[in-house]
């Protein structure tokens, strides 16, 4: 038996203020995102912001549906919407964000597997890592990477 350890590297901010400018900005337009959400079923609205490395910003929010699980969340919304009209342009960073009837959520949420999955996809397509911006109002977690969440992942060599 052979025992391996793998590593991620996360970093927790007491407030918005910590952040760049721009990712301050960032989790903003996330949080615009969040109010508008289609979330009638669960009451839990996910917003998201994709920044590109051209500037670009693009939001989405989670879709959910009565014949679950035909819905679809914030972050695809965003990443999709955003290589829709940008299919060659990396993505610089992602804020996530959620709030509930009792306004936004405390601790930060991390994105589910089928996003982290599609994000890496990015991530590697542009060979760049992707900075992951989640805000709940008690900190910010920041990861320098979507590996950092899946470092044992699936990926397009695995398929050879």
């Amino acid at each position: 038996m052979n025992k391996r350890e793998i590593k991620s590297t996360i970093t927790d901010y007491n407030s918005l203020a910590e952040l760049d400018q721009k990712y301050q900005e960032l989790v903003q337009k996330a949080k615009e995102a969040a109010e508008t959400a289609y979330a009638p079923y669960s009451k839990f609205k996910v917003g998201a912001a994709v920044l590109l490395e051209n500037g670009m910003v693009f939001q989405g929010n989670n879709q959910e549906n009565a014949a679950y699980p035909s819905g679809i969340c914030a972050e695809r919304v965003a990443i999709f919407y955003a290589n829709s009209k940008y299919p060659d342009v990396p993505i610089k960073a992602v804020a996530v964000t959620a709030n509930t009837k009792n306004g936004f959520i405390s601790e930060p949420i991390p994105p589910c597997g089928s996003c982290l999955q599609v994000m890496l996809e990015s991530e590697n397509r542009a060979d760049k890592p992707i900075k992951v911006l989640l805000y709940g109002k008690s900190k910010i977690t920041v990861a320098e990477g979507i590996k950092q969440f899946l470092p044992f992942n699936f990926n397009k060599e695995m398929l050879k």
